[in-house]
């Protein structure tokens, strides 16, 4: 179980973003207690909201269809969000998460996921050389 690194989410192959929904569903079902998802709980729940769109955004945009969201709708009663967006987790969606993310998909990539084609790969490689390796 993870969340990926929310500036990766338009970099996700069909799978992981699919996953990635799922995941979300059973968090927003059960509560998931994971390693790799446990600091979300450090955090209030409109973080997990905002991220949330940011799939879900996504998966519009690729013409997703979504059958249901009355998980989503229960467990984000009565929570608004902020009139100035922010990007959520920030403490621990930073510059190594990214990285360990993106080793994590360039790996998948290379070992030839099937539904990750050469122009998604080269569109997060680019993204990350621009943001990472130009910090170096």
């Amino acid at each position: 179980m993870r969340l990926w690194h929310i500036d990766t989410i338009p970099f996700l192959p069909r799978g992981q973003l699919l996953a990635q929904w799922r995941e979300l569903n059973s968090i927003f079902k059960k509560e998931d207690q994971h390693i790799l998802i446990n600091y979300i709980y450090e955090y209030e729940k409109v973080d997990l909201l905002l991220y949330t769109n940011e799939v879900l955004n996504e998966m519009k945009k690729r013409g997703f269809k979504i059958k249901t969201f009355d998980k989503l709708q229960a467990y984000f009663e009565g929570i608004e969000l902020p009139e100035k967006p922010y990007k959520p987790f920030t403490k621990h969606h930073n510059d190594e998460y990214l990285e360990i993310c993106y080793f994590n998909l360039k790996e998948k990539y290379i070992r030839g996921q099937k539904d990750y084609d050469d122009n998604l790969f080269h569109q997060l490689n680019l993204f990350y050389q621009v943001k990472i390796q130009s910090k170096s």
